[in-house]
């Protein structure tokens, strides 16, 4: 199973690059992280916002790998706490199949983005930059990971 994480942005600080690569490596071959980062859309002082979030739904639309489940990230989403997220994650790799991830930019997902999804998950009922958000998913992937195999980490 590959998990990709198909999100808006593509120009990232270093510390968000390093912390999305480590627990990303970290992860087996069996359940790799593929990050897809998609352009954001240049916002301008009279720009259409609503226009551009369409623009990017609809490429990050398009780079969803054939027959992937989707999981839209929203903080309306269905909050889940680690465990559940690993049961979610053992669940999936039972099942096999793709898992894609879809990670908004500063206003969010499209709404389209939001309807087509199979699901919605809520990494917290706070709103969290979305730059912050790959660091903690890739971690929080990995300790889920690290639950299901019974590692060290979540310990």
């Amino acid at each position: 199973m590959q998990i990709h994480i198909i999100a808006i942005g593509d120009r990232m600080p270093g510390w968000v690059e390093a912390g999305y690569t480590e627990y990303a490596r970290r992860m087996p071959r069996e359940c790799r992280l593929l990050l897809h980062e998609i352009r954001a859309s240049r916002r301008t002082k009279g720009a259409d916002l609503h226009r551009l979030i369409e623009q990017e739904g609809a490429r990050q639309w398009g780079a969803i790998p054939a027959g992937a489940r989707v999981v839209a990230l929203d903080r309306t989403g269905k909050t889940l706490d680690t465990e559940k997220l690993a049961n979610e994650l053992k669940k999936r790799l039972a099942v096999g199949g793709d898992m894609a991830l879809l990670v908004g930019g500063p206003e969010g997902l499209a709404p389209d983005c939001l309807e087509r999804a199979h699901e919605r998950w809520a990494l917290s009922p706070m709103t969290l930059a979305h730059p912050v958000v790959r660091v903690v998913l890739a971690e929080q992937l990995y300790r889920a990971w690290s639950i299901i195999r019974n590692l060290p980490y979540h310990r």
